[in-house]
């Protein structure tokens, strides 16, 4: 073979080379789903812990996308999602009946807390009525720091102040602030203000300040966490069996197991209760 033949056939050998390391890279990009959901789950640390769990079982990607609720469920409508993971049931009762989802799935739950500082300005430390702390803070005007960011912690927020005959609105002791749960308890921090948090995030935040939990225990207190599969009859470019895929794994006991196995502290942050019926 000649000199020149031998570096034609070296250059081709490369080119096959170069083409194939690039294609191989985009296959494995492939194997990846976009998951729309709560800020909690990402705040308090629970993906870091279960996503690398599944993709070494399952070699699929989530990439996930947290916001509020409410926007996590607009850009799951909008179709930008192939699995939507949130906690407020209501909501995602509805996204279901509208079509946009496939059928809900109970996953985990957990409960909100009220915090608060030290010093307790309201007086409601140690209470377990929420309705009842709440008409104190609102008489009191004491700071309270809302999401204000239709997320599923804001929605329950507005509807415990509905509940306790109270409607606040930004001003001076109420202050609404378009914010995920992490920025809003730091918000809290700085103002020693009280505010409604998961328990998940609550536990995982360090920059606490004064804030301690005020209020806890009350049933309508309870946080359940539901998970969908965005509808491909209406979006044909979900990702079925990947997404399909995630959900079973959430629910299944390899799933449930790692959920209830992530802790701080020794406490758990999340509950698993995939098989608990209406849920």
């Amino acid at each position: 073979m000649s000199l020149l033949s031998r570096r034609s056939l070296l250059t081709a050998l490369a080119i096959v080379a170069t083409v194939a390391a690039t294609k191989a890279p985009a296959y494995a990009e492939d194997r990846f789903i976009t998951v729309a959901s709560t800020t909690s789950t990402e705040d308090s640390g629970l993906f870091k812990h279960i996503l690398p769990l599944f993709k070494a079982k399952s070699g699929i990607e989530v990439r996930v996308v947290a916001k509020g609720t409410g926007q996590a469920i607009d850009q799951a409508k909008r179709g930008d999602a192939d699995v939507l993971f949130v906690h407020h049931k209501p909501s995602e009762d509805a996204f279901v009946a509208e079509g946009f989802g496939v059928q809900r799935f109970p996953v985990m739950y957990n409960d909100f807390v009220l915090v608060g500082p030290k010093s307790d300005p309201a007086g409601v430390k140690g209470g377990k009525d929420i309705t009842a702390a709440l008409k104190k803070i609102a008489e009191t005007k004491a700071p309270f720091a809302s999401r204000g960011d239709d997320s599923g912690t804001n929605k329950t927020e507005l509807g415990l102040w509905k509940t306790a005959a109270v409607e606040p609105k930004s001003g001076d002791w109420y202050k609404a602030l378009g914010q995920g749960m992490g920025p809003t308890l730091n918000a809290a921090a700085a103002m020693n203000a009280y505010t409604l948090a998961d328990r998940g995030t609550w536990l995982s935040f360090k920059n606490r300040g004064e804030l301690e939990v005020a209020v806890e225990g009350d049933k309508r207190l309870f946080n359940q966490y539901g998970v969908i599969l965005a509808n491909p009859a209406k979006f044909p470019h979900v990702k079925t069996a990947e997404g399909q895929a995630f959900i079973d794994w959430l629910r299944s006991p390899e799933g449930q197991g790692a959920i209830a196995s992530y802790t701080i502290g020794g406490e758990p942050l999340f509950f698993p209760n995939a098989g608990e019926p209406g849920a």
